[in-house]
């Protein structure tokens, strides 16, 4: 039993006696001295007592009295039978409780991936997702033949309004994270009781390692097993596939499906989104191995994908498995093309210097790393931003930045600036500006923007609109003029024309527009008519953006008066926009009509159109190049004997971009820079019949192509390397052996992965050396999908290997085929002191090792006998008790 002051500062009070010392010095009160002396001490002492009290004195005594926190798993591994065992064995507990007297309090907290909300032990509650039990969907057997994409899953039928919240429900039962319930079950359990977690699970946990939480932790934790689903159930555990192998020759491909019952499934293999196999098997309860021989051709990485069906089967989510593996051989590049016949003189030339070249339109863009990871560099040539998504642009970036991936724009009417690139994710990896200072020579430009700011256009596209005007305001030049125009079913001029100068603050007011009211585009243009009519710009162009259908009036009257005044009017239709009014508007306005089904793609319209507006974007004078940074990528090229380029795009270079060649004006030709693990090139003319006609005859036009192409391609340095994914509980375990040429191990390397997830985020992960040459890390991995793995081992500045992997996510490890852990449970119990598959009666009983300390605050008490003492002083300054002595003693005498 001890004693402890919670403020001990407030001690410096007692300085006070001091005063009350000098008080009792100086006082003029005519008490007997010992009246005075008691005083004085009932004055001390009421002021110890206070400051005790302010101090917050508390009285510490041991107890082993406990307090049971239920941590119960309601992950998907844990069936109705295992919940129905966990809710009888909670309710005996509640029994026993009622019925001994002084039963610990107990408190049950639900958890799967993280802990929820938790409940009083003496609850059963249904309620979801906040109850300390939970039902479970009911199954839904697998029909057999019936394709998995249309059938139910395990999650039972569920009505639209609940679809929402049953997949949250689903997403959190999809992992067992024993140790992520540990702390807060601690923090649970007031300082006066001794913590007892009582664990009912299966003991498949997929997330952290509880083993090493208890090692490191104080806390007793007693194990209750919970049996694993006796449910028919078949499952496709993994896809066993090689990392690399060489193109053509023939590899095994592994499908290993479990089951807990003899039956009979069918097994197809699918090479993309293809079907190259089926198979009906005989399934043995336990593991079940079927072989598939493939080979690749032409591919640089192939995903291939696995799928059972049976009719003894309860879950379908783990039905499937997915592997990817990678082929040597040419190196392999994508060239994207407006005009894909304008790319064949390049192809051809490529192909002539061992470089496959597959050509395809901006339709057949890459939409997942996948595919990209199937090239060694992609080249751009004369593809609008338009075409692109923001997830592609997104997709090219992590291509190149984080997995040395090459990339490659060529010039052409709708390249860099013209294409609409500005400020987007291709600008960032590009080491060219798409935007440029305008030559005093060339045309000024005033733009009028028409916004639809009505009810339909709130929230992300009114916000895409105000971005893609500013950006539009920033790339005009001080000679310009600019003018913003808002309309719903009225018209507000938001920035009159004036000199875009001020772009400062235009694009301050644009920031003011709010979505309002109906759809009237034709005050709109009438009213930028009017703000283009009066300046003398030598180009007047006019963008109108909606969304919506509009009401009728004389469009074809305000479009001609405008082209008579020598204007010009593009427009853009945004979702359900009636794209047939706007795409007249844009002909008879002689402009351009865009359609918008991807908000996103407002500010690269918007971009493009500025610029091509300008009309001082583009070169068309024939000119040599001229050779401003020798570079090895241009050597044994005769550019002396190169003939003249007719065009190219104008673009800036950026500051810390290689300038290898430039124009006769001094204008960036070919640039290139190193964007993360990747390169990046820009050129600015054009590699087909327009510009680079005669270079087409030039006999170095392949030579040269060929060598600036390999000098962007990604790299692959693995001679000597072998490396191997093997899956773990969390994820996979990555194995790189390496030797030197000489076959020596290869030691003290740095070695570093970066893995991209399927949502496009990326973690760097340092490489472990743990033995002569091998180098291993752990990848964490818990969302569905494709992971993608670029390794890099450096000695130095000297890079030894730079290698892509993948590996595939087909479902949460939660739903493996797994008995119950009944192991990790025992010494779980055993290392912390627990039991396991304790009594109730056991867990009744106080910890005779632990102790906690019951903390009683003393100050109640400490007030009170204050309070006393102050009535006790009260008296002794108000009633001379001496003198009543004396008066009593005097009228003895007398009588």
């Amino acid at each position: 039993m001890t004693l402890e002051l919670t403020h001990p500062y407030c001690l410096f009070l007692l300085l006070a006696a001091g005063i009350l010392c000098w008080n009792y010095r100086c006082s003029l009160i005519d008490f007997s001295r010992v009246q005075r002396r008691v005083s004085l001490l009932v004055r001390l002492g009421i002021l110890v007592l206070f400051v005790l009290a302010l101090a917050g004195l508390t009285l510490n005594a041991p107890t082993h009295e406990r307090m049971l926190v239920f941590l119960q798993d309601q992950s998907r591994s844990i069936d109705e039978d295992a919940t129905r065992k966990a809710d009888e064995y909670l309710a005996a507990i509640r029994e026993k409780a009622d019925r001994v007297a002084g039963a610990p309090p107990m408190i049950v907290l639900p958890f799967a991936e993280t802990p929820r909300t938790p409940s009083a032990g003496g609850e059963k509650s249904r309620e979801k997702p906040l109850s300390a039990t939970s039902e479970r969907p009911a199954e839904t057997p697998v029909p057999e033949g019936k394709p998995e994409e249309n059938r139910d899953t395990d999650t039972g039928t569920a009505g639209a309004g609940n679809e929402s919240e049953l997949s949250s429900e689903l997403s959190w039962k999809n992992a067992t994270d024993i140790t992520a319930a540990v702390e807060p079950a601690l923090a649970l359990v007031p300082p006066r009781y001794v913590p007892h977690l009582v664990l009912l699970s299966d003991g498949n946990e997929t997330a952290g390692n509880i083993l090493a939480t208890a090692a490191r932790g104080d806390f007793v934790i007693s194990s209750i097993p919970l049996p694993a689903s006796e449910k028919p159930e078949v499952q496709l555990a993994e896809l066993k596939a090689p990392s690399q192998v060489r193109e053509g020759e023939p590899f095994l491909l592994e499908a290993v499906v479990r089951s807990n019952r003899e039956t009979e499934g069918k097994i197809t293999l699918f090479r993309g989104p293809y079907k190259v196999a089926e198979e009906r098997h005989p399934l043995k309860i336990g593991e079940n191995v079927i072989p598939f021989k493939q080979s690749l051709e032409n591919r640089r990485q192939q995903e291939y994908s696995v799928t059972v069906e049976s009719k003894d089967d309860s879950i379908l989510d783990n039905n499937h498995a997915s592997a990817l593996v990678y082929a040597g051989g040419k190196p392999r590049l994508l060239l994207i093309e407006s005009d894909t016949k304008t790319a064949r003189d390049l192809a051809a030339a490529l192909r002539e210097q061992d470089i496959e070249t597959e050509i395809r339109p901006p339709e057949g863009i890459p939409r997942s790393l996948d595919e990209l990871e199937e090239f060694e560099a992609v080249v751009l040539s004369n593809v609008p931003a338009t075409s692109l998504s923001m997830r592609q642009m997104d997709l090219l970036r992590t291509y190149v930045a984080d997995l040395g991936g090459g990339f490659f724009m060529l010039g052409g009417e709708q390249s860099f600036g013209l294409g609409g690139y500005y400020k987007t994710p291709i600008e960032e990896i590009l080491p060219v500006r798409s935007d440029f200072e305008k030559e005093k020579e060339k045309p000024s430009l005033a733009i009028c923007l028409v916004i639809d700011r009505s009810g339909s256009m709130g929230g992300e596209k009114m916000e895409l609109a105000k971005d893609a005007a500013k950006s539009a305001v920033e790339l005009l030049s001080p000679r310009d003029f600019a003018s913003v125009v808002a309309f719903d079913h009225d018209v507000y001029v938001v920035v009159p024309i004036q000199s875009a100068a001020a772009s400062g603050s235009i694009n301050s007011t644009i920031s003011t527009i709010e979505a309002a009211g109906g759809t009237y585009i034709y005050p709109g243009l009438v009213a930028a008519h009017e703000q283009l009519r009066q300046v003398s710009a030598k180009l007047k162009h006019v963008i109108l953006l909606t969304d919506g259908q509009s009401e009728e009036g004389d469009y074809e009257g305000i479009v001609g008066q405008m082209v008579a005044d020598q204007m010009t009017v593009s427009t853009v239709g945004v979702g359900d926009a009636d794209n047939e009014l706007l795409k007249s508007i844009a002909e008879n306005g002689k402009g351009r009509h865009y359609t918008c089904d991807d908000p996103q793609a407002i500010p690269q319209i918007f971009a493009k159109e500025t610029i091509t507006a300008s009309k001082s974007a583009i070169h068309e004078i024939p000119f040599v190049p001229v050779l401003v940074t020798p570079n090895e990528a241009l050597a044994g090229i005769a550019l002396d004997t190169a003939p003249p380029l007719l065009g190219f795009v104008v673009t800036r270079p950026k500051p810390t971009s290689q300038f290898i060649l430039a124009t006769e004006t001094g204008e960036p030709l070919l640039a290139w820079w190193r964007y993360g693990l990747g390169i990046s090139a820009a050129f600015t003319s054009d590699a087909k019949s327009r510009w680079g006609a005669e270079w087409l005859t030039w006999p170095d036009f392949g030579k040269f192509w060929a060598q600036l192409v390999r000098h962007t391609m990604r790299k692959s340095e693995g001679r000597g390397s072998r490396t191997e994914l093997i899956p773990s509980a969390n994820g996979a375990r990555l194995v790189l052996d390496y030797v030197d040429e000489s076959g020596r191990y290869v030691n003290d390397a740095l070695g570093r992965v970066t893995m991209i997830r399927p949502d496009l985020s990326k973690e760097e992960i340092l490489l472990s050396p743990t033995a002569p040459g091998r180098y291993e890390a752990e990848i964490a991995m818990k969302n569905k999908g494709g992971y993608h793995l670029h390794l890099s081992l450096f000695s130095g500045e000297k890079m030894l290997l730079s290698q892509s992997r993948g590996i595939m996510v087909s479902y949460p490890e939660e739903l493996r085929l797994r008995p119950t852990n009944t192991d990790l449970l025992r010494r779980l119990a055993a290392s912390s002191g627990g039991w396991f598959e304790p009594e109730p009666e056991t867990l009744f009983e106080d910890d005779p090792v632990r102790t906690a300390w019951k903390t009683t605050p003393v100050w109640p008490y400490l007030l009170c006998a204050a309070l006393l003492l102050f009535v006790f002083d009260v008296l002794l300054r108000r009633i001379d008790f001496g003198r009543r002595t004396q008066n009593r003693k005097a009228y003895t005498g007398g009588r």
